[in-house]
């Protein structure tokens, strides 16, 4: 029990990551059953569609469940109000500051924890009203920053009075007590989750991730001011040959990553296709290998993590 699990409500500090088009309420209700707390990604999605999954996730489970908003999205207002009137447990925000919502969040008892890649804006984040911060290294799948999870972690630990949840490249028990090492009060997963057996993305991609080796994933788009970690495709090649093309130019057309990338993750996700499909993952993707329910990988992270922090007290004695 920490800062973290009082605040939310929950039994583990363990949150799983907001991934767009696969955290929906199967996921997010499944985890927050097996003691850590769920999150269901809006995304670019309309408020109804997020509302419905809302629901299905209250009908699922009574335990506390998170939404997190992507704030670059058009309906972040709507999703900010929908948080409110449906009385979610906590919202976490990517891509761009919560302000003008902290207010709103406050008087309906919503904490809010944005995601940071800098301590710059873990200290913006502080001073607005946020109740936590996920301070997500660039081992991570999907959008990522510039610092590692070990360098991001402790400078932002040291820069904030409130908790830090370590976020990128971990995927067992030693990573959740390595970002306990560094600071941290709780830990968020993604491609750890993404495997599990509650989670509804198509089986190809759950295969992709579970084939991957350490060296299997690349960040794309970095000329575009938006990097991406995904596994490595056709589609990432393809990414990788327009960027050499652009990055030479004095005006880079950047319009042709939006046109190579439009409709790629629902792609990968839904249909399945992982060769022209973004298949959006993190670096420990080499180390998942089995599938899994959300309560078994949970229950083995703190198996490991309570192992290991045995052993490492052991050589100290």
């Amino acid at each position: 029990m920490n800062r973290i699990c009082e605040m939310l409500g929950i039994r583990y500090p363990i949150l799983q990551g907001a991934m767009a088009w696969i955290a929906e309420e199967n996921l997010a209700s499944a985890v927050s059953e097996a003691g850590g707390f769920g999150i269901i990604a809006a995304a670019t999605a309309p408020a109804h569609i997020i509302r419905e999954q809302v629901r299905k996730a209250k009908a699922l489970t009574d335990k506390p469940f998170g939404l997190n908003i992507m704030l670059l999205s058009p309906y972040a207002d709507d999703i900010a109000r929908l948080a409110c009137e449906e009385g979610v447990s906590a919202v976490t925000t990517g891509a761009g500051s919560p302000d003008k919502y902290i207010d709103m969040f406050k008087n309906r008892g919503i904490k809010v924890i944005p995601v940071v890649p800098s301590v710059a804006h873990a200290r913006r984040m502080e001073r607005i009203g946020a109740d936590a911060v996920v301070a997500e290294g660039m081992e991570s799948g999907g959008h990522i920053g510039k610092l590692t999870t070990m360098a991001l972690v402790p400078q932002v630990a040291d820069a904030v009075d409130i908790p830090v949840i370590g976020a990128g490249g971990i995927g067992d028990g030693r990573g959740v007590l390595a970002a306990f090492a560094l600071g941290a009060e709780a830990v968020q997963l993604g491609t750890r989750f993404l495997v599990a057996k509650e989670c509804v993305v198509h089986q190809n991609y759950k295969n992709a991730v579970l084939k991957a080796k350490d060296i299997d994933t690349v960040v794309t788009g970095q000329i575009t001011g938006h990097p991406v970690r995904v596994l490595k495709n056709r589609l990432s090649r393809l990414f990788e040959a327009v960027e050499k093309e652009e990055s030479g130019k004095e005006k880079p057309d950047l319009a042709r990553f939006d046109e190579i990338g439009v409709g790629a993750l629902r792609r990968a996700v839904i249909e399945g296709d992982t060769d022209t499909g973004s298949v959006m993952g993190g670096q420990i993707a080499g180390m998942v290998a089995k599938e899994q329910t959300c309560a078994e990988i949970i229950a083995e992270l703190l198996s490991e993590y309570r192992r290991v922090y045995e052993k490492i007290g052991g050589a100290y004695e």
